[in-house]
């Protein structure tokens, strides 16, 4: 669905006129007057382009919807910082940098998820395993040795694992 909602964005933004980089330099000095429907036009002509560089990005572990509303603050954003230079080379530039971080900051999400999830499972296996060597529970300090842990890494992972119990019983 939220695909569907980025196809009628892109067909929408199809009605809006692009900014060539006269009307871009005109509208920056307009914009430094502190002129804001300079500003919005600015942003607004200067979309299409943006929402070029999303299609870029995608398939990349970060819904479309997403991308394209990085692209339009980073584009917000360039309005307000320029300083000098091709207008349209600074956006892309704020555009491609804000893209990129939101593709790294999913990956980094997902790889912390994992390696959670990874630890959760060891605590699992251990305490078992502890379980039937010990004849009792293993305590947090034996399950931390085993582990190679601290105890408070222990207790954190024990922590997120009752936290996720939490949840799926809500």
């Amino acid at each position: 669905m939220r695909e569907d909602v980025f196809q009628m964005y892109l067909k929408e933004m199809e009605g809006i006129e692009s900014c060539d980089e006269a009307e871009n330099q005109r509208l920056l000095r307009a914009v430094k007057s502190g002129d804001k429907g300079a500003r919005d036009r600015l942003i607004e002509g200067n979309l299409k382009m943006a929402l070029q560089m999303v299609q870029g990005y995608l398939n990349r572990g970060v819904a479309a919807g997403d991308l394209a509303q990085e692209a339009n603050m980073a584009l917000v954003l360039a309005a307000e910082e320029y300083e000098e230079g091709s207008f349209e080379d600074y956006a892309r530039e704020q555009v491609r940098k804000a893209l990129s971080a939101a593709v790294e900051e999913q990956s980094r999400e997902e790889t912390a998820a994992r390696k959670i999830v990874e630890l959760v499972n060891k605590l699992e296996d251990a305490s078992q395993e502890m379980a039937q060597e010990l004849g009792r529970e293993a305590t947090v300090a034996e399950l931390a040795e085993r582990m190679a842990l601290t105890a408070d890494e222990v207790k954190e992972i024990m922590k997120l694992t009752l936290d996720a119990m939490n949840v799926v019983g809500d």
